[in-house]
């Protein structure tokens, strides 16, 4: 699937209606998200993180590496990774095995393309791409 966002309100839209399909799958959801710097990687979690119902504002982990919330009206958690950073190595220590196999997380990565060979097979990959000046090419892969 491919579209074409035309500014963050239509990328976080997007997002809203993705996090209530992932709310309804049973066990660990884990979507890589891919792309060029400044392509929408973080302002699609904004809009995903909405559409769950997460109030705190959502910033790039970049410098914490990886931020934990609570889903409302759910036991589920979504777990927010940064892992430009990172290499592989590096999340055996923040847990990742344990992460990717609770029911109860969904777990966006940013630059997940870095980590690619710890990644789950069933993992939905998001790519971005700068379009033209206003617009970015959004395309899932599963």
């Amino acid at each position: 699937m491919k579209i074409v966002s035309k500014s963050a309100k239509e990328t976080k839209n997007f997002a809203k209606k993705l996090a209530k399909e992932a709310l309804k799958i049973h066990g660990t959801v884990v979507i890589s998200l891919e792309g060029d710097l400044g392509a929408g990687k973080t302002t699609f979690t904004q809009g995903f993180a909405e559409g769950l119902g997460i109030k705190e504002k959502i910033q790039s982990p970049t410098f914490v590496i990886l931020k934990i919330y609570d889903i409302p009206k759910s036991k589920k958690n979504l777990i927010h990774v940064d892992a430009y950073r990172l290499q592989t190595k590096d999340f055996k220590v923040l847990g990742w095995k344990e992460f990717i196999k609770n029911p109860q997380n969904i777990i966006l990565v940013e630059w997940g393309n870095k980590i690619k060979n710890i990644l789950p097979k069933n993992t939905i990959r998001i790519i971005f791409k700068h379009d033209t000046k206003n617009s970015r090419k959004i395309t899932i892969k599963e």
